[in-house]
């Protein structure tokens, strides 16, 4: 196995993790266009957290793209 297939199975496993502790508008109904705030702000942990996951999903893609392409 080469790098990017390590890096792809660490940021697939890191990214799960980070999109399961991410609580905000987890219910049902919000994931169904129903309730909720519309225009939320976030801050502190929650910003930091959202932010890393948005790295990691890049690294995601980009590793997923460098061992196809490779």
């Amino acid at each position: 196995m080469s790098f990017y297939n390590y890096l792809t199975i660490i940021s697939a496993v890191l990214l799960t993790i980070l999109v399961l502790v991410q609580t905000r508008g987890a219910t049902l109904g919000a994931g169904l266009g129903g309730g909720g705030e519309v225009n939320t702000v976030r801050r502190g942990s929650d910003k930091s957290l959202h932010q890393f996951t948005i790295v990691v999903a890049v690294v995601f893609a980009g590793s997923i793209l460098l061992s196809v392409t490779i």
